[in-house]
């Protein structure tokens, strides 16, 4: 049995989670040489926007000087226009695992997307490639799905996943397009429904890739909306609009699309919160500071709203699979850290 380690910090935006990698990334660096085999760390971005080049205030990047040092792989490497999804990630996390490992260098994966993280930490949950053949009338109609939602039509979307696979598609509003669209291309690429393949994952013990030790950074919801309201007005001091506005620039040039034209929220860099709550500020002529104000309450209740869904993804998702996860070869184990105090912090020693 060969000891793979890594360590996983999720939780909610705002409360810690880089400041902690950083400081254990750095106590792992100080470890006296002999003193363990494992002596050095570096932090791998799990954060979905965070991978985008640029826009550091928009995806809330740490800054270079704040990162003591400490390197960040998987960052700062996409275009704004740019897919990438869960498979992409996984694949390269796992090369620069491998990697490190070769090193003895122990990989701390941070970011506030657990879904990438639980991908991460448990092989053989991801749809598989095993084709089947389909009705040539359906198959049409899921390639005409694909214009569709480069429209943005997301109701037509979710009717034709509701005649598809009810189950799935009554787990989505039909505005959520990327999570619908993400069911359809299962279905197009397997021949299978999405909730056959999900009713099979559920069954299944998960079984490790790594012997993880993950950290789950939680606060009082009341105290950490306060902080995230806090954060926002911080983010628009730093130069927020100036982003947006470059974003829309290039989401123009990219796609040569005129002002007032519907745009596609559901595409890279463009899903990030702050984009779609100043666009319509920044594109409306004479907008003044009635619509600046409601801009910022919609970012404000957005990132409220984000914080909800990462808590529910990891006490639904994540934490059940590390605590039903088959303990054999790799171990895995969770722990829940209090990060309510403000400004969060920890002391490491590690000798």
């Amino acid at each position: 049995m060969s000891f793979r380690p890594l360590i996983a910090i999720c939780g909610t935006t705002g409360v810690g989670k880089s400041k902690l990698a950083i400081e254990l990334a750095r106590a792992l660096a100080q470890t006296p040489r002999g003193h363990a085999q494992w002596r050095n760390a570096k932090v791998i971005n799990a954060d979905s926007m965070q991978v985008y080049i640029g826009l550091d205030v928009l995806t809330n990047k740490v800054p270079l000087h704040e990162r003591e040092g400490v390197e960040h792989l998987l960052m700062d490497f996409k275009r704004p226009g740019e897919q990438y999804i869960v498979g992409q990630w996984v694949q390269a996390a796992m090369d620069l695992i491998d990697d490190m490992h070769r090193r003895q260098e122990i990989p701390i994966i941070v970011g506030g997307t657990s879904y990438w993280i639980q991908h991460l930490l448990f092989p053989g949950r991801l749809a598989g490639e095993d084709i089947s053949p389909l009705p040539p009338a359906v198959r049409m109609s899921l390639d005409e799905a694909s214009l569709v939602y480069s429209a943005g039509v997301g109701l037509q979307l979710h009717t034709l996943l509701t005649a598809l696979d009810p189950p799935v598609a009554a787990r989505w509003h039909w505005k959520d397009t990327r999570k619908v669209i993400r069911c359809l291309n299962i279905i197009k690429d397997t021949g299978r429904r999405p909730s056959e393949i999900f009713d099979e994952q559920s069954k299944d013990v998960p079984k490790p890739r790594y012997d993880s030790l993950c950290f789950w950074l939680y606060s009082d919801p009341e105290i950490l909306k306060h902080r995230l309201d806090s954060r926002v007005d911080a983010m628009l001091e730093q130069g927020l609009l100036d982003e947006v506005k470059a974003l829309i620039n290039i989401s123009r040039g990219r796609t040569d699309e005129p002002a007032g034209e519907e745009v596609d929220f559901t595409q890279g860099i463009y899903q990030s919160i702050g984009y779609r709550e100043f666009y319509q500020y920044m594109t409306t002529p004479g907008a003044g500071p009635e619509e600046y104000a409601l801009a910022i309450e919609n970012m404000k209740t957005s990132t409220r709203q984000y914080a909800k869904r990462q808590i529910q993804w990891i006490r639904n998702q994540l934490r059940p699979a590390i605590e039903g996860a088959d303990q054999g070869e790799h171990q895995t184990h969770m722990y829940l850290l209090d990060a309510t105090g403000e400004p969060f912090g920890l002391s490491i020693n590690l000798m």
